[in-house]
């Protein structure tokens, strides 16, 4: 029998997860739980240090006990959960420079709630600055993680918002979040609602339609997007959940000088900054079930089942 080969620290740390794993309806489908995405926890062994370009042994900016939260993203190997093994367990290996000090009013639920959703919408709206005060703004797959944090910063920014959702029940719950106005996208068409609540977008002036769409969904709900944003205005893109190679119709780019924006990602400054807002009571992130670790695949099934209204967090 081969013997097990244990790599050093170095500049790596241990985190023992406390109330772990941060689920959206964005990517968690697979069953292999050692692959998820970690969160946050607190340190139970820290690494001596690397080594800066002389050689030098330069150590580690943390000790074990700090309250962190864990950014999934490795700078050298990518996305935790899809290019390495994730933190769907009850400690993790991750490189020092993928933690970020949590503040003493934030909760560890809150913040297993942060990546990648709701990193995803501050740097979609916050970083890029794609939202001003009276925007009319609709969200589509406002359900969801970053569905509901797009929800959250476009009313935080002094937005009108309309919030697109599958169920009834869902529809109650972004009420209750806030929306100006709702739409049941499984019985009325949204670009028709936008259009015969704001007008037709008009080529020759900025009437009518609405300031921003924001669009991860792709697939068969591009083309109504397309003809209910307004002259000059904009459509927010982060993903393409139904389909990204929809039918594309560029007269309504031109005519109508449409701004398409894509954003990627998010980085430690968008974590950062939404771990401020819970500390300072002016957003809360939307929690629907917290799980312990051996229901976790209750978690994925509700994700699965489109079930979900916000987040799901796995405590181990």
């Amino acid at each position: 029998m081969a013997k097990l080969k244990f790599r050093p620290l170095h500049d790596r740390v241990v985190v023992k997860r406390i109330d772990a794993e941060e689920k959206s309806a964005g990517g968690i489908i697979i069953p292999d739980t050692a692959k998820e995405k970690p969160s946050q926890g607190q340190i139970v062994a820290v690494g001596p240090g690397g080594r800066d370009e002389a050689g030098k042994l330069v150590p580690l900016d943390v000790k074990a006990g700090d309250r962190v939260l864990v950014n999934p993203l490795n700078k050298k190997k990518g996305l935790m959960g899809e290019m390495m093994h994730g933190g769907l367990a009850e400690k993790c290996l991750v490189a020092a420079d993928q933690l970020i000090a949590m503040p003493d009013k934030v909760t560890f639920e809150q913040a297993a709630s942060l990546p990648v959703a709701y990193g995803t919408a501050h740097r979609m709206i916050i970083t890029h600055n794609t939202i001003k005060k009276g925007d009319k703004v609709l969200v589509l797959g406002a359900s969801g993680g970053v569905g509901t944090g797009c929800v959250l910063l476009a009313k935080m920014l002094g937005a009108e918002v309309i919030s697109c959702a599958s169920s009834e029940d869902k529809i109650q719950r972004l009420k209750d979040l806030g929306s100006d106005h709702v739409v049941n996208y499984k019985t009325t068409d949204f670009s028709k609602w936008a259009i015969g609540k704001y007008g037709k977008p008009q080529r020759r002036n900025h009437e009518g339609g609405v300031d921003v769409v924001i669009n991860f969904t792709g697939g068969d709900t591009w083309g109504p997007t397309l003809r209910c944003v307004k002259r000059g205005g904009k459509i927010l893109v982060c993903g393409a959940t139904a389909g990204y190679d929809p039918k594309e119709d560029l007269r309504y780019v031109w005519s109508f000088e449409l701004q398409i924006i894509g954003s990627n990602s998010f980085y430690d400054e968008n974590l950062k900054a939404l771990m401020d807002m819970i500390a300072n009571g002016t957003m809360k992130p939307v929690i629907d079930e917290v799980l312990p670790l051996e229901r976790a695949a209750e978690g994925l099934k509700l994700i699965e089942d489109r079930e979900v209204f916000g987040k799901v967090v796995v405590t181990p």
